[in-house]
């Protein structure tokens, strides 16, 4: 699994070739206190397209610190683009991964050349409640974060590993990354993104309900949504299969 210095940080990062070459590759960009390896079913699953999952700063193997901001992580990600020798990729975002996704097709549309947008929405609001308890009781809020963020199908071992990456993550980065969750509102913009666009969503998403992709879906020109039955907030690993056959619609 490769590193490499990206805006003066140890960057980590998985990668597959592509079987055929010319296809714009895909870059997976994980969640809020996430990491690549929520994306390894995608990056196995997608195997004709070149893909990219990476850490971003501060979580999974990439150095910190972390960011409080979705332009600072778009930012960052940018840099890797660059780093890695990507002029244009699809880039597939799951929730704050999302944000940062669509922060990009706005102001840096010529390196986008699609988007999935997973569990996400054009503003993402966190209750005041749980950024608090990140900082007063972290174990606290890690529970009440699993009861969230996963179906009640979810496989009890996939939940238990989700729980400890954001237990890893810490309290510093994952209440950074809700600041900027809690930061970012693109409602208003949503008509200027050019990019071939898929929404997907968990049917039983308590985090980012079915409506916010209903709107993102309205929202952007010529987008599709996608529902994913029985998944939750975490339907790349609740639901694998479904999710990479989406995804090869936008990359073929």
């Amino acid at each position: 699994m490769p590193e490499l210095q990206v805006a003066g940080i140890r960057a980590h990062y998985v990668h597959r070739a592509p079987v055929r070459v010319g296809t714009a590759p895909v870059v997976f960009v994980h969640g809020a206190g996430g990491s690549h390896q929520h994306w390894l079913y995608q990056v196995r699953d997608l195997p004709g397209v070149p893909t990219f999952a990476l850490d971003l700063p501060g979580h999974g193997q990439s150095a910190g610190p972390g960011r409080d901001s979705i332009q600072g992580y778009a930012g960052w990600l940018v840099a890797f683009l660059d780093a890695v020798g990507v002029d244009r990729a699809i880039l597939a975002g799951h929730s704050m991964g999302g944000a940062i996704a669509l922060h990009v097709a706005l102001h840096d549309p010529a390196r986008v050349a699609g988007l999935a947008l997973i569990a996400t929405g054009a503003r993402l609001r966190v209750a005041p409640g749980l950024r608090d308890a990140i900082r007063q009781d972290f174990a606290a809020a890690i529970g009440l974060m699993g009861e969230w963020v996963y179906g009640p199908d979810a496989d009890p071992a996939v939940v238990r590993l989700g729980l400890r990456q954001l237990e890893a993550a810490g309290p510093d980065v994952l209440s950074g990354d809700f600041a900027a969750c809690d930061g970012f509102d693109v409602m208003d913009r949503l008509g200027e993104i050019g990019a071939p666009t898929l929404v997907m969503c968990g049917t039983l998403d308590r985090m980012t309900p079915t409506k916010y992709s209903t709107f993102l879906r309205d929202g952007i020109r010529g987008a599709s949504l996608h529902l994913v039955e029985g998944a939750g907030h975490m339907l790349m690993v609740e639901k694998p299969a479904a999710v990479a056959r989406a995804l090869a619609s936008l990359a073929p």
